[in-house]
């Protein structure tokens, strides 16, 4: 959401500028509050009803009003005026924080990541007091991976972007249909560009609302039926409008992947037929006939096979097992029976136990694990043995108010460097659910890493071991472990490995998620909710799961309370 977007820009070049900690808290408590609003906002400033949102105050509503009426912020403008873009990127670096970029800026005039690379490079750095030999091997380590993040976005982030466009541009006089395509499409972990595609009897119409919209910071391209354009945030745009006769073949052209399209064309041939965007031709005597076009289904058809879902389509394999009537049943949203791996208030989470049950329950959900975390993680707030307590008979109050739903009493326990359990056996025994997470020690070698999950796996009280490899997108990468020794463990000890939804971990992600699957284990798709409105990051992990070829049964979470509780207990 645009107005989020600019008041949390606002709050990092308010934190460059060393501007009071509670005006800096105030725009990124809004911005958290303003973004899953939707297009409930848009109705809070046609009826002048913004002062009912919390911590909104008069002068957050007129600035809102304004991003309302016109896409921009004149205060915003004004700010940007003071501070180079490159030095806002900066912030993006892990481990970078406000106060250092700042003096980066001030002392040594360095305006972007690029200037600070060739700076840390040439021993530059090593002037200001303060900096070590090891800082500077951190910037350039955290440079490498922000870099790397640049190149793509996390589809969370591209699924945002995309849902925008595509409510702004619905309900336009013509418009008889719109789609994204591409990777976005076969919900791949990160995205490089959004193509959208749209079928309409004005597409002039269509293609001067896109150009339009207020995420657009710039014009790459202009034409009748096409055009391309750069958000605020740097991420290309593509709108092309369509004829409903090629419509079937430009989705399954300009959805992917590559290699899957190749297959395809080369089956074609076989069968003297020719695909591209535009339809099916079959060919004859040097004459081009079309044949299919108007939707994929008829494409696949005329191939000899039904149906491959977008997610599937990377030729690992799927289009021979279509061929054969083989292909796996998918697991499905609607599959989902609860989540997991939960957050309240009483570690890091933002909401109560409450706020996230009854969240869960709205969803259609039968259960919620609310898994705050073990007592040696201080960061996070870990939970102390009296903590536990309290929480555990606020569960047992809310069971008995929100029956058939059910809250399920747990705790994300923390993996310790040999491969020890937080709690004690006596307390991990009290819980309905225990997942464990190593938080610590990511540096370790391979075979201690693997030992560390295996040992977890053989306790006896682990249910399920979250985001199995650390990744953290534009944070870390993954550290290295043996999966097939971790899942082959967690298969024989029934303990599920998680495919953590959270859109900046998706973690297992798709390959090590079939090689689970393969194992013959389970997974657990979570979401690892820190607030209610996360509990929607669902879709991602499904997404993920799909692409790893997860069927219903393979997947924990798709088990009923009553069956879910008796897997628990073994």
């Amino acid at each position: 959401m645009l107005v989020a977007k600019i008041f949390r820009q606002i709050a990092r070049i308010l934190e460059l500028k060393n501007d009071n900690i509670f005006r800096i808290r105030a725009y990124l408590r809004a911005a958290d509050t303003i973004e899953p609003l939707g297009e409930t906002l848009e109705t809070l400033v046609n009826e002048d009803e913004l002062d009912t949102i919390p911590g909104i105050g008069k002068d957050l509503a007129e600035k809102i009003k304004e991003i309302a009426a016109s896409g921009k912020l004149k205060f915003y403008e004004d700010l940007k005026k003071d501070m180079p873009e490159g030095v806002l990127l900066m912030l993006d670096i892990p481990g970078l924080g406000p106060k250092t970029v700042s003096i980066l800026y001030n002392k040594l005039h360095i305006k972007s990541i690029e200037e600070l690379e060739r700076a840390a490079k040439s021993g530059k750095l090593l002037t200001l007091q303060g900096i070590k030999e090891k800082t500077v091997s951190n910037i350039l380590a955290g440079i490498k991976i922000t870099q790397k993040g640049q190149e793509r976005i996390s589809l969370g982030k591209a699924y945002s972007v995309a849902q925008e466009f595509l409510a702004s541009l619905k309900g336009l006089k013509g418009l008889k249909r719109i789609m994204y395509a591409g990777s976005l499409r076969r919900m791949k972990e990160t995205v490089r560009d959004i193509d959208i595609l749209a079928i309409s009897d004005e597409p002039e119409a269509v293609i001067e609302k896109f150009l339009k919209i207020g995420q657009v910071q710039r014009i790459l391209a202009q034409g009748a039926t096409k055009a391309s354009i750069l958000t605020l945030e740097n991420i290309q745009v593509d709108l092309r409008v369509v004829s409903p006769k090629s419509f079937g073949a430009a989705l399954l052209y300009f959805t992917g992947s590559k290699d899957f399209n190749i297959k395809l064309r080369q089956m074609a041939l076989k069968k003297n037929l020719k695909i591209n965007e535009y339809g099916v031709f079959s060919v004859k005597a040097g004459k081009e006939k079309f044949v299919a076009g108007r939707n994929e289904e008829e494409i696949f058809d005329i191939l000899g096979f039904k149906f491959i879902e977008p997610e599937l389509r990377e030729n690992r394999g799927e289009i021979d097992l279509a061929l054969k009537g083989a292909l796996p049943k998918l697991i499905k949203l609607s599959d989902i029976k609860g989540d997991l791996h939960v957050h309240s208030n009483y570690s890091d989470g933002a909401d109560p136990i409450s706020v996230m049950a009854q969240a869960a329950k709205l969803k259609g959900y039968e259960y919620v694990a609310i898994t705050d975390h073990s007592e040696s993680l201080k960061v996070a707030r870990g939970l102390s043995r009296e903590d536990l307590k309290r929480k555990k008979k606020e569960i047992d109050a809310l069971n008995k108010k929100m029956s058939p739903f059910r809250i399920l009493y747990g705790v994300e326990v923390d993996i310790d460097s040999e491969g020890n359990l937080d709690y004690p056996d006596k307390i991990l025994a009290e819980f309905d659910v225990v997942i464990a997470a190593i938080h610590i020690g990511f540096k370790q070698s391979r075979e201690q890493l693997t030992r560390r999950l295996v040992n977890a796996c053989q306790s006896g009280r682990v249910n399920i071991i979250s985001h199995p490899t650390g990744k953290l997108w534009g944070v870390r990468e993954p550290y290295s472990i043996d999966l097939d020794e971790v899942s082959k463990s967690a298969r024989d000890n029934n303990v599920a490995l998680e495919i953590n939804s959270f859109p900046d971990r998706l973690d297992l992600n798709d390959i090590n998620t079939r090689q689970v699957k393969e194992s013959g284990g389970k997974v657990s798709i979570n979401t690892d909710s820190h607030k209610a409105g996360q509990l929607d990051y669902m879709l991602f992990g499904v997404a993920t799961a799909r692409r790893g070829w997860v069927e219903k049964d393979d997947c924990l979470n798709t088990l009923g309370l009553a069956q879910l509780l008796k897997f628990l207990k073994k």
